[in-house]
C-alpha cells in the first residue's frame, strides 16, 4: 500500500516541503531513498524500537521510502516521526486521515518521546502559505510555531500522542495562538549605564548609535571601560516589534542555539564572538549551511572586543552585511542568504602595549610596531563605521561614588527612553519604505528627502568633507547621524550643531 506523509526542510531560513512516500508490499528489505545523509538512514532503528513502545511493530516485509525532492539532501533526526507515520499508514496498522493535510516533523527517543527541532517556525509559516491544515512538532519546538496564525499547531511529547491525534481520537489541543511576543522567562539583565564612572563622551556617543542603529568603534587604554559599556549598550535598546521578533526568532530557531525565552524572542540579540572565531563561525555556513554570528545578532548587537585580534578574512567579510543587510552563502551544494542586519560595535587598544596617548603611562610601542597594529583594520571596514571615538582613561576623582562627574550619571532607564523617543519617531518617519527601521538603513536614495539641509548647513558640510578628505559613503554616514542626533532631541530639520557633532565623531 502507498500512503503519503508530510515534513519540512528548512534552507536558509526557509522551509520547502518533503513528501515522504512509502511502500510497504511482500518481501524482506528496507530501502530509504530520496537522499538521505547518514542521521536519517540510522532512523529505521529508532523508529523500530520506539514504534514498539506504543505496542506496535515494523512489518517484516519489502519497505521502500522515497523522500521527494530527491535532489535536496535531507538531514538531520528530525524525520523519524513523518517516516514512521508513513510506515505505519502504508502497513494498515493505523489510519491517519491527517497525514495527507498535515507538516509532521520530531526526533524520536527509543521510549517514543520526542526531542525539540530546528526551524519550527520557518516550517510552520511555509505550511500555512503552502494550504496545509495542522503541524505536529514536539511540545517545546510548537511553542515556538503557535505564534503562525491560520494554522493548526499541536505539542506532542510522545508517539502515542500522533498516533491518537491523527487516527482523530483527540486529546491533543491546539496550541492557542499567541498574537503578541510571548515570555516565560526573564529576561537577561544587562549592567547599568549608571555603573559607568566618568566617560560623558562615550555615553553620549552610545546613545546615538543606539538612537540609529550606528555601528561603532571605540579605542582606548585598557580599563577604560569599553566593553563594559558595550555590555550596557543592549539595555537602552527598544525591544524587538513583532516583525523583527519573527524573523530573530527564525534565525535563532534554524541554527538550534538555545535561548532564555519561550516563544518569539522579545529582546535584542547581543552576540560576542572571540577574537579566535573563524571565517565560517562569523558568517555562517559549513556542511549544513547553518547561520553565523552575524546573522544571529540581526536586529541587536554584534560586539567584537579586540578588534584588531580578529583574522583579517573574518573582518573583510563584514564588509557587505554592515552594507546590505545580508550575507549571500555561495557553496558548491548550496547558496542561501541570511539577514544580517546587526549593530556593529567594537573595542580596540591605540597600540599593541594599550597606553598610546595615556596621560601617566608610556607607550613602549614603536612607529612601525603601531601602524602595523592598526594596519590589520582595512580602510573601506573603517569607512564603513559611523562612530570612531578614543576612550580616555577614568579619573581617580570619577571612581568614586558621589563625587566628580558620577554624580551626574544617568540610568540606562532614562537613557532608553530618550532613545525610544527617537526610534518612535524614526518609524513614523520610514512607514512606506519596507525594509528601512532606523537612519542607518537609509540607503543614498532617500538621503536627500530625509536629510535635506539648508545653505548653511550645507557649506559647513562641504567645507568640512573636503578639509578632511572625506569619501562619498563617509558623507552619506555624516548625514545618516545628523539625523539622528536631530530625532534625539526632537528638531525637524538637521542644523549645524547636529553636523558637527556627527562630524566630530568620523
Amino acid at each position: 500500500m502507498l500512503v503519503k506523509a508530510y515534513g519540512s526542510a528548512v534552507c536558509g531560513i526557509e522551509a520547502i516541503t518533503v513528501t515522504i512516500e512509502a511502500d510497504v508490499s511482500p518481501g524482506i528489505n528496507f530501502h530509504l531513498v530520496g537522499l538521505p545523509d547518514s542521521a536519517v538512514r540510522e532512523s529505521q532503528q529508532r523508529i523500530s524500537t520506539a514504534v514498539h513502545s506504543v505496542g506496535l511493530r515494523i512489518p517484516c516485509k519489502r519497505i521502500v521510502i522515497n523522500m521527494a525532492p530527491a535532489d535536496i539532501r535531507k538531514e538531520g533526526s528530525a524525520y523519524d516521526l513523518p517516516l514512521a507515520l508513513a510506515v505505519l499508514a502504508a502497513s494498515e496498522q493505523i489510519r491517519a486521515p491527517m497525514l495527507g493535510t498535515t507538516i509532521c516533523m520530531g526526533e524520536l527517543a527509543l521510549d517514543g518521546t520526542l526531542r525539540p527541532i530546528r526551524g519550527a517556525l520557518s516550517m510552520a509559516l511555509h505550511a500555512r502559505d503552502n494550504g496545509f491544515k495542522a503541524c505536529i512538532f514536539p511540545m517545546e519546538s510548537a511553542l515556538e510555531a503557535a505564534v503562525v496564525e491560520d494554522i493548526n499547531i499541536y505539542g506532542v511529547s510522545h508517539l502515542a500522542q500522533v498516533l491518537d491525534l491523527t487516527e482523530g481520537f483527540g486529546g491533543v489541543p491546539v496550541l492557542e495562538n499567541v498574537p503578541g511576543i510571548h515570555n516565560s522567562r526573564p529576561q537577561p539583565q544587562h549592567p547599568d549605564f549608571s555603573l559607568v564612572r566618568g566617560q560623558a563622551q562615550a555615553r553620549r556617543a552610545l546613545e546615538v548609535a543606539a538612537a540609529g542603529s550606528h555601528n561603532v568603534l571605540m579605542t582606548g587604554p585598557p580599563g577604560a571601560g569599553k566593553t563594559f559599556m558595550a555590555r550596557c549598550l543592549p539595555g537602552i535598546l527598544p525591544p524587538l516589534s513583532r516583525a523583527e521578533a519573527v524573523e530573530t526568532t527564525r534565525i535563532w530557531s534554524v541554527a538550534g542555539v538555545p535561548r532564555g525565552e519561550i516563544g518569539l524572542m522579545s529582546i535584542r540579540p547581543f552576540r560576542a564572538p572571540h577574537h579566535t572565531a573563524s571565517v565560517i563561525s562569523l558568517t555562517g555556513g559549513g556542511s549544513s549551511a547553518l547561520p553565523g554570528e552575524i546573522s544571529l545578532a540581526h536586529n541587536g548587537v554584534l560586539y567584537l572586543d579586540e578588534l584588531p585580534e580578529f583574522q583579517g578574512r573574518a573582518l573583510e567579510v563584514l564588509r557587505q552585511p554592515l552594507e546590505d543587510g545580508t550575507i549571500q552563502l555561495s557553496r558548491v551544494r548550496y547558496k542561501v542568504s541570511y539577514p544580517a542586519r546587526f549593530m556593529l560595535v567594537a573595542s580596540m587598544n591605540p597600540c599593541p602595549c594599550g597606553f598610546r596617548g595615556h596621560s601617566s603611562r608610556p607607550c613602549v610601542c614603536t612607529e612601525y610596531q603601531v601602524q602595523r597594529y592598526r594596519n590589520r583594520i582595512s580602510g573601506p571596514l573603517l569607512d564603513r563605521i559611523d562612530i570612531r571615538l578614543f576612550v580616555k582613561p577614568v579619573e581617580v576623582e570619577d571612581l568614586i561614588p558621589g563625587q566628580g562627574r558620577s554624580r551626574e550619571v544617568e540610568s540606562t532607564e532614562s537613557i532608553r527612553k530618550r532613545v525610544e523617543n527617537a526610534r518612535n519617531i524614526q518609524q513614523e518617519r520610514f512607514r512606506e519604505q519596507p525594509g528601512v527601521h532606523t537612519n542607518a538603513h537609509m540607503d543614498a536614495g532617500l538621503l536627500p528627502r530625509y536629510c535635506s539641509l539648508n545653505p548653511a548647513t550645507l557649506t559647513f558640510l562641504k567645507e568640512a568633507v573636503s578639509r578632511l578628505h572625506l569619501s562619498a559613503r563617509a558623507h552619506h554616514r555624516i548625514l545618516r547621524l545628523a539625523r539622528t542626533i536631530a530625532d534625539l532631541e526632537g528638531s525637524a530639520a538637521i542644523e549645524i550643531q547636529h553636523l558637527a557633532e556627527a562630524i566630530q565623531y568620523k
